[in-house]
């Protein structure tokens, strides 16, 4: 049988929990009659606006409860951040990359925290501003395409190999398949 870290779990059960917990600001903007329900159309008529997640967060007790789940999501991100950090620090050919995806969700999980504190309407401009840092900080595609990663399952505790000691085991006969 094959043994799993619970670590292994961190990062889908962040993803869970954040989409759960906005899921549960939009449910109580709806019912305070903040916002209109995604099933009715766009109608603004002063007190009801579009369900924008910023807009459901925008006045109590929706406020209070999006503020959590950001500053909580904000904390979470940034330890899957340190934490794949130092996985990966021993592994990667271009150290500046990894240094740099530490650096970019850092300044992503800090524009949680003014998404989630600096409502819309009391500061439209720190919470814009942490909404790009958000969304143009949150994501590792840059720093990962330069990656080649390979899963290696074991079924014991064993360190895997170096990828040097796996090359230089790779009988000379299979060299077209690496």
């Amino acid at each position: 049988m094959r043994k799993c870290s619970l670590w292994t779990f961190l990062p889908p059960m962040y993803s869970v929990f954040t989409a759960v917990g906005l899921w549960v600001v939009y449910f109580i903007a709806v019912e305070d009659k903040k916002i209109t329900p995604l099933d009715s159309e766009y109608r603004r008529n002063g007190s009801r606006f579009p369900p924008y997640i910023s807009i459901a967060g925008n006045a109590p007790p929706a406020s209070c409860v999006f503020s959590q789940v950001m500053n909580l999501a904000a904390f979470v991100g940034f330890i899957i951040g340190v934490l794949r950090y130092l996985q990966l620090r021993n592994r990667v050919d271009k150290p500046w990359l990894n240094i740099g995806g530490l650096v970019a969700v850092s300044l992503a999980c800090f524009g949680m925290t003014l998404v989630g504190n600096f409502q819309l309407s009391s500061d439209e401009d720190v919470h814009n501003v942490g909404t790009s840092m958000t969304f143009g900080f949150g994501t590792f595609a840059v720093e990962f395409r330069h990656y080649h990663f390979e899963v290696v399952c074991t079924d014991d505790r064993e360190q895997p190999l170096s990828q040097s000691e796996t090359f230089s085991e790779v009988p000379e006969y299979q060299t077209d398949q690496l």
